[in-house]
């Protein structure tokens, strides 16, 4: 599968993964921030924003997708960030090829199995039920969206998956079937006996109940060099709410300091 995805600078590679239902211009401003001295790639992860789409959605698959992709790119040995879904991407595919991670940073997620949760299957459900042929403006959809989805953070992060695929009509980015049928499988722990040894950062939002205390015992023994870091006023979505400190983290376990201004 060849995915779309977006490069910035030069340097030791870098890939972010972004997580469910977003898409690689989530982390577009992060990445030209480590730019300066890395060579930064986004991609769209499948069945998300401009890459193509499968019916299979499963962790093995996408983690099978990024190998591909760092064929394509002459990538022998890369630093990994993911967050949530691209988390638990990044450590499958660190468990699975450890010898192609140099450091591996994961972003509010566990590699354990979590409980469906409501917010995710509202949204598809609502997704789902709207028919964009009869909305032609982005804000009749936001209206429909905003009778599931009270949170208006997470309906305009749900907006960015709209795109005209031609003039006057609007469809999603998602595929919306095949993430659909694969919530019990993206929900699920990371099945793998293996370890990573490399150098680990978990970086979590101190507002987000995506990770427990008991958590750290099973992060330990699949990643007994993991060091983990709190952001106390960051939520689930860290990138967006404590960029600052993120970036400082980075800055930090990378070895490099973040461009405050990054170019355009």
């Amino acid at each position: 599968m060849k995915l779309f995805y977006r490069h910035f600078g030069e340097g030791m590679p870098v890939i972010i993964l972004h997580g469910l239902f977003g898409q690689s211009d989530n982390w577009v401003t992060v990445a030209r921030r480590i730019a300066d001295q890395f060579s930064v790639y986004v991609p769209d992860q499948r069945n998300h924003g401009q890459s193509p789409h499968a019916a299979v959605h499963t962790y093995p698959a996408l983690a099978d997708d990024l190998l591909e992709f760092m064929e394509q790119q002459q990538i022998e040995k890369t630093i990994l960030i993911g967050h949530s879904m691209g988390g638990k991407v990044a450590m499958t595919f660190a468990l699975e090829h450890p010898e192609m991670v140099e450091k591996l940073v994961i972003i509010d997620i566990s590699p354990r199995k979590y409980p469906e949760r409501n917010i995710h299957t509202q949204v598809i459900t609502r997704m789902l039920s709207i028919n964009l042929e009869a909305l032609p403006s982005r804000t009749e959809i936001e209206n429909m969206l905003e009778l599931r989805v009270a949170d208006p953070r997470i309906r305009m992060f749900i907006l960015k998956n709209l795109y005209y695929k031609m003039p006057g009509q609007l469809a999603w980015r998602l595929n919306l079937e095949a993430i659909n049928n694969s919530l019990d499988q993206l929900f699920d722990g990371i099945r793998n006996n293996a370890s990573y040894a490399g150098p680990t950062l978990f970086i979590w939002g101190g507002k987000s109940d995506y990770v427990a205390d008991e958590d750290m015992g099973f992060i330990q023994r699949m990643f007994p060099d993991a060091v983990m870091k709190t952001i106390s006023g960051a939520s689930h979505w860290v990138h967006a709410d404590a960029p600052e400190e993120l970036c400082y983290l980075l800055s930090i376990f990378l070895g490099r300091e973040c461009v405050n201004n990054p170019a355009s």
